[in-house]
């Protein structure tokens, strides 16, 4: 069995489990910024409804959403990561900027703001 992958070679069990530990422990890391990095997108929500509310403007914006779909797909094809389940990460963190944003213009409506 050849015990070179990539980057990597693994000679024993121990260097495979320090390996996997250490690896782990790395995706922990990323997903730790992942989550502040999600948070500080979605805080932006406020800041964007209320200039699209003071502009008239729609919360959904085809021309925004295309742009940054193009965008990913250029930087998923440049990393040789699925388009697909790209669009699917995208298509929630919109999601979720438009449910807060709908949240806050309603608030602002209501005059809870």
């Amino acid at each position: 069995m050849d015990n070179n992958i990539g980057k990597y070679s693994i000679n024993n069990r121990q260097e495979a489990q320090e390996l996997l530990n250490n690896s782990r422990i790395k995706i922990d890391e990323i997903d730790n910024k992942l989550f502040e990095l999600i948070c500080d997108r979605t805080s932006l929500a406020q800041e964007i409804a209320i200039a699209k509310h003071y502009l008239g403007m729609n919360i959904y914006d085809n021309t925004r959403e295309k742009i940054i779909q193009n965008k990913i797909h250029k930087l998923a094809e440049d990393k040789d990561i699925d388009i697909d389940i790209i669009d699917q990460i995208m298509n929630m963190l919109t999601i979720l900027s438009k449910n807060e944003q709908k949240d806050i213009i309603r608030r602002f409506e209501d005059g809870k703001y």
